[in-house]
């Protein structure tokens, strides 16, 4: 189990991302329309002016169930070993287990 802190901390980095999310895409377009290289440098500092916590490549993806940051499954947001113990339990129908 993740510790509590790590776990808001991601939490309030979601919040912050998707609050600044129209403002970064919006000078994002911006900048690939403009050809001057005088104005893009205004637009750049327009890019460095949200909290740097905001960036969507800051984000750490967690298991929704324990907070483990590795070996998670996009499709189920879950660890390799929890998704293993559902599955195991029958409790995510669909999936298998493989055996040989």
């Amino acid at each position: 189990m993740a510790r509590k802190g790590l776990i808001q901390r991601e939490k309030k980095k979601k919040k912050l991302e998707q609050k600044y999310y129209l403002i970064r895409r919006s000078s994002k377009k911006e900048l690939s329309k403009i050809p001057l290289l005088s104005a893009k440098w205004a637009i750049y500092g327009k890019l460095q002016s949200p909290p740097r916590n905001s960036a969507s490549t800051r984000l750490h993806r967690r298991c929704c169930l324990t907070g483990r940051p590795r070996a998670n499954y996009r499709d189920f947001g879950l660890s390799g070993h929890i998704l293993r113990e559902m599955v195991h339990a029958c409790l995510l129908p669909g999936a298998t287990i493989s055996s040989w």
